[in-house]
């Protein structure tokens, strides 16, 4: 079904809970997902009942249904881990949250990097940085950084092979395609549809901007 998105504003879908988000363009946040302490670049999405927080999402994200990112954890190192120590106000009146607590949860941020791909029910851990053009696949738990254009798989996710060659993928990352504004991304739509990577690198290498998109038909 067509799905319009805008420059302007985020698509929220229905029942989601959004707190403290920053979203670019042609950004679209599916059913039931819950946004907390996150910037989304442009033309990233989440699919349905997504649980993001504290996260750096680059632009052409791909997340996909069921996708937790950012996962808050407990302190393991004191005499309880339940969250009465810090979510205190909810269990006497006369208490206190702790604030610090919170606030060293905000600073543990998962980093997912531009045209990125995580797949249905996977995790990505605090503090785990997924590279540019990274894949993790369904059902992976990943608790360590992930090397660009690598495809990650498993519990813990270990790579299962390379998207593209390191000497593409360093290409990829120099054209920094993800860059582009709007017209240029529409000027070079059938490329991106038809090309191969390499292909295509052959073709835009040297344009920072991307095609330049056709001017008015003359008078």
């Amino acid at each position: 079904m067509h799905n319009p998105l805008f420059a302007g504003r985020p698509v929220i879908g229905a029942d989601c809970q959004i707190v403290d988000a920053e979203f670019g363009a042609y950004v679209w946040i599916n059913d039931g997902s819950r946004v907390q302490h996150v910037s989304f670049g442009d033309y990233s999405y989440c699919d349905r009942h997504c649980d993001i927080a504290n996260a750096s999402i680059g632009k052409f994200a791909n997340i996909a249904s069921g996708v937790r990112i950012g996962a808050t954890d407990h302190p393991l190192d004191r005499a309880s881990l339940h969250h009465f120590m810090y979510r205190s106000a909810d269990y006497w009146p006369d208490a206190e949250p702790d604030e610090d607590w919170f606030a060293h949860r905000r600073s543990r941020r998962a980093v997912i990097g531009h045209d990125t791909w995580i797949g249905h029910n996977a995790q990505v851990k605090p503090e785990v940085t997924l590279g540019h053009g990274a894949v993790v696949a369904a059902g992976a738990i990943v608790t360590h950084d992930v090397a660009p254009y690598m495809i990650v798989a498993g519990v813990p996710a270990k790579p299962l092979r390379a998207r593209q060659p390191a000497a593409i993928a360093a290409r990829l990352m120099a054209l920094a395609w993800w860059d582009w504004d709007h017209d240029a991304l529409r000027a070079s739509l059938d490329d991106f549809r038809s090309l191969s990577a390499e292909a295509f690198l052959e073709k835009y290498e040297g344009r920072a901007g991307g095609p330049i998109p056709p001017g008015p038909a003359p008078a």
